[in-house]
């Protein structure tokens, strides 16, 4: 080859290499999301579906339910975040709705940690926790100091489920060293498709203008349905929009490291 020809060729690589390093600076990043499905624990419909899907989903598990251990293992199995759902009181509704080892305003300091510790034993695998309703626990600080404490202690993170706009839960994980995580949408507040649908075109618009979209869904009557307008969406969010698990959340926008904190003991 002559040195003309090894010149063209060599100025033909350098324009290529530099058209790739400026498609990589100029390029819309890969907007995230993290779904994270609520309520399972209690064999309710829709929780196959939802460990089944084709794209990373975080699940939320209630402890001292039927299901609760089977439901961790298999969630474990296909490579799942696993949350505790922590039942909490909220301001209205019907007790019965809370489940079992619920967090009540009435606890005393040393009831409350002994419910959160025990949840944390009861849910194989959990890296982090969420609230099962909440909207009067999550006002509460002394409360919700005591279980941010125990999840910092157990090497767990927080995940607000923002059932309450007046929640101090994200000031507190700030002061506590934790990611103050918050819900910012929820999928399946009205159980129907055109709804589902329309939350989840809605998370499109929100990553218009933001990088990181928590969001969270629910098993049980809307279940199924959630399910199906997950597969259909990621499909439609291919090469745009990521989902991504609950921990790389954590780390990507908080540099929060599992593994720079106290393990759990409960696996």
């Amino acid at each position: 080859m002559t040195t003309k020809k090894l010149i063209v060729v060599a100025l033909i690589l350098i324009i290529g290499v530099l058209s790739s390093i400026s498609t990589n600076i100029y390029a819309d990043p890969v907007k995230k999301v993290a779904i994270i499905i609520d309520d399972l624990g209690n064999g309710m419909k829709g929780t196959e579906e939802i460990l089944n899907l084709p794209t990373k989903v975080n699940v939320a598990i209630m402890p001292f339910l039927p299901t609760t251990k089977r439901d961790a293992e298999l969630a474990h199995q296909k490579g799942i975040d696993i949350l505790v759902h922590m039942p909490m009181e909220p301001n209205t509704g019907r007790s019965n709705w809370l489940g079992p080892g619920a967090i009540t305003a009435d606890l005393s300091d040393e009831e409350v940690r002994s419910k959160v510790e025990a949840a944390i034993d009861n849910v194989p695998y959990a890296i982090g926790m969420n609230n099962h309703m909440g909207s009067k626990i999550t006002k509460d600080r002394r409360i919700m100091s005591i279980v941010l404490d125990v999840c910092k202690e157990r090497g767990l993170f927080f995940v607000d489920s923002k059932t309450d706009y007046q929640s101090v839960v994200s000031e507190l994980a700030l002061q506590k060293g934790l990611p103050p995580i918050e819900n910012e949408i929820f999928l399946d507040d009205h159980r129907t498709a055109k709804h589902i649908s329309g939350q989840m075109k809605l998370i499109e618009k929100m990553l218009e203008k933001q990088d990181t979209c928590v969001t969270i869904g629910h098993v049980g009557a809307a279940g199924p349905l959630t399910a199906d307008v997950i597969r259909d969406s990621v499909t439609r969010w291919s090469g745009k929009i990521e989902t991504i698990s609950i921990s790389e959340m954590v780390n990507q926008v908080w540099k929060w490291d599992r593994d720079n904190h106290l393990p759990t003991n409960n696996k």
